[in-house]
C-alpha cells in the first residue's frame, strides 16, 4: 500500500531531523515541546515548513460558512501569495483570490478580494502525538473585497447603486472571518485537518461522517448548501500518484436528487471562471470525466479511478448539467437547498 502524502495549508518540520518512523516523532518529546519556554524552538521547527504556506494556500480552497457549524454557503479560491518572516518571528502573508457565496436576498454573489495578514504562529502536541500548528492573527487591516455579479436580477439592474453597500457587508464579513485565525491539525497517520479559530489541544473540526480507513487519505470533509441553480467546487484535490482513486461519501438533505461531477482542474477551472462572471448558470465548459447523482435518503459511496493529477468534485444542483433538476419547495419564490455532506478521500483504486 503507498503511504499516503499528506497535504495542509502548512508543512511543518517536525519529520526533519527527528527520524523517519513518524512524521511527528518530535511529539515524542512533548513535554519540554509543548514547554512555554520552548516557543523559540518551536518557532524555529516550524520556519522550515513555512516555505510552503504559500504553495500549500493557492492549490487549495477555503470553505465559507456563517458559523462553524452552518453549512457552506461559498468559497474562496486563493490565487497569488506571497510571505514574509518579521523580526519578530511572525508570518507575513499577502494574499488575493476570488469566490462566491450564496444568500436569501442575493441569489449568487461572486467577488473578489485581497488581504494581508500577520500571523503569530505557533503548534503543540497533543496526548496521541498530533501536531496542533496555530495560526493566530496579530495584525490584519481592512482587506480589499469588490463584488464581480449578483445573480437577484433586481439586484443587478441597482448594481452600481448596491454594489458599494454589497463591498463594505463583504470587506465586514472577510474582516471577522479572517480575525479568527485559523488551525491545522497534522495526525501521527499523516492526515490533516483544518478549521478556524484556535482550537484546544484534542479538539476536532465538525465532520459528518466517521470514516477509519487507514490506507486512505481523507482531503476534505463538511456540509454544504447548493441551491437552486447552484454548485459548488470542491478543490482543487491533488492526486500525487498512479494507480489511485478518488473515494466519495455523501448524504443529501433537502431535495430529491443533486448532481455530482469529478473534473480535471484545467476543465473545472474553466467551468469555475464562467460560474464567477456570469450571473446565470450555464452548462460545464466540458464534459466531466465521472458524472452521477446523489438521492436523498441513501448514502452515496463511489470510488473514482484517477491517473496523478489535480481535480474538483463539483456539485451540481440545476438543470444544466446532469440528470436532476432543482425543486422548488419553499413559499414566496425561496429555493431549498440541497444540503449535501460529504467526505472526500484519496486511496489505492479498487
Amino acid at each position: 500500500m503507498r503511504s499516503a502524502r499528506t497535504r495542509s495549508v502548512v508543512l511543518l518540520a517536525a519529520a526533519v531531523g527527528f527520524g523517519a518512523c513518524s512524521p511527528n516523532s518530535v511529539c515524542k518529546l512533548a513535554g519540554p515541546i509543548n514547554d512555554p519556554s520552548n516557543r523559540t524552538l518551536r518557532r524555529s521547527i516550524m520556519y522550515f515548513g513555512l516555505g510552503q504556506f504559500c504553495q500549500q494556500m493557492t492549490t487549495r480552497s477555503a470553505p465559507l460558512k456563517l458559523t462553524a457549524d452552518s453549512p457552506i454557503i461559498g468559497r474562496f479560491y486563493p490565487q497569488h501569495c506571497r510571505q514574509d518572516v518579521l523580526d519578530n518571528g511572525d508570518l507575513l502573508v499577502h494574499f488575493d483570490g476570488f469566490g462566491y457565496a450564496w444568500t436569501n436576498l442575493s441569489k449568487k454573489v461572486t467577488f473578489s478580494s485581497a488581504a494581508v495578514i500577520q500571523y503569530n504562529q505557533d503548534f503543540r502536541c497533543a496526548d496521541d502525538n498530533s501536531i496542533y500548528a496555530y495560526f493566530d492573527t496579530r495584525v490584519a487591516p481592512p482587506p480589499d473585497f469588490h463584488v464581480v455579479q449578483i445573480e437577484q436580477p433586481v439586484a443587478n439592474l441597482v448594481k452600481d447603486w448596491v454594489a458599494p453597500y454589497a463591498d463594505t457587508f463583504g470587506r465586514q464579513i472577510v474582516s471577522g472571518k479572517l480575525a479568527q485565525g485559523f488551525t491545522v491539525i497534522r495526525g501521527d497517520d499523516g492526515s490533516t485537518a483544518f478549521d478556524l479559530g484556535h482550537l484546544t489541544l484534542g479538539q476536532r473540526p465538525i465532520h459528518p461522517f466517521n470514516l477509519h480507513t487507514s490506507n486512505r487519505l481523507e482531503w476534505e470533509s463538511g456540509r454544504t448548501s447548493v441551491y437552486a441553480n447552484e454548485r459548488d467546487f470542491i478543490g482543487p484535490i491533488t492526486v500525487e500518484d498512479g494507480g489511485r482513486a478518488i473515494y466519495l461519501t455523501m448524504q443529501l438533505d433537502g431535495q430529491p436528487s443533486v448532481n455530482v461531477f469529478l473534473v480535471s482542474k484545467s476543465e473545472g477551472d474553466a467551468s469555475l471562471q464562467l460560474y464567477v462572471n456570469y450571473a446565470a448558470i450555464g452548462p460545464l465548459a466540458f464534459p466531466p470525466r465521472f458524472g452521477d447523482f446523489v438521492q436523498y435518503g441513501v448514502q452515496y459511496q463511489r470510488a473514482v479511478p484517477v491517473p496523478a493529477g489535480m481535480y474538483y468534485v463539483v456539485i451540481d444542483n440545476s438543470a444544466s448539467a446532469g440528470r436532476t433538476v432543482p425543486t422548488p419547495v419553499l413559499p414566496f419564490g425561496v429555493d431549498a437547498a440541497a444540503v449535501v455532506s460529504y467526505a472526500i478521500q484519496i486511496g489505492d483504486a479498487p
